[in-house]
């Protein structure tokens, strides 16, 4: 089993924002493969159902972007999964608008809701696909600009990158990271 988690902020407030282009990601797996969320557990909207003959369990944390690790250790505890078992999507400031990047490890790289799940999980190792944002303009607050709505001219790319996300989640049931690398970095 896997649990594919899309970081975000709830509530209407914040959807279609730059920091829940996770959520988004998670949206079109669920909408591809009939899954809905309908279930709240572990601090987290989820769906269950199978991708491709994998178990997954699909999850939208429901506390902020910030406290992201109480939500992801919540459902690794329940599920009785390991870190081998998780693939984050998330938003990353630093990858231009419509780019996705996958990796295995790393840093949170200022991403405080990555920063919270190595805290909680007490391991930088974990599936993880990033989807660019862009940069914040010179005159913004970093947290005024991953607030933000993307704009018309970034759209495009942004749904995109949000299908390319959602495939390479897909790959990395099927094929394993590596594999997913290969196809999408």
């Amino acid at each position: 089993m896997k649990i594919i988690v899309g970081l975000g902020n709830p509530g209407i407030k914040y959807a279609g924002t730059r920091h829940n282009m996770g959520f988004s990601a998670v949206t079109a797996l669920s909408d591809k493969y009939n899954i809905p969320f309908n279930k709240k557990e572990c601090k987290s909207m989820t769906g269950h159902g199978f991708i491709d003959g994998e178990k997954v369990v699909l999850a939208q944390p429901q506390t902020y972007m910030n406290l992201s690790g109480e939500a992801v250790r919540a459902l690794m505890d329940f599920y009785k999964c390991t870190p081998e078992d998780l693939i984050i999507i998330y938003d990353d400031v630093d990858l231009e608008v419509g780019r996705i990047r996958i990796r295995t490890h790393g840093s949170a790289g200022g991403h405080n809701g990555i920063k919270s799940i190595i805290e909680h999980l007490g391991t930088e190792t974990f599936d993880r696909i990033k989807i660019g944002v862009g940069g914040r303009p010179e005159d913004w607050d970093m947290a005024d600009h991953v607030l933000s709505r993307p704009s018309k001219e970034e759209l495009p790319a942004i749904r995109e990158a949000v299908d390319r996300a959602r495939d390479a989640a897909i790959e990395i049931l099927n094929n394993g990271a590596d594999s997913a690398m290969n196809h999408f970095n």
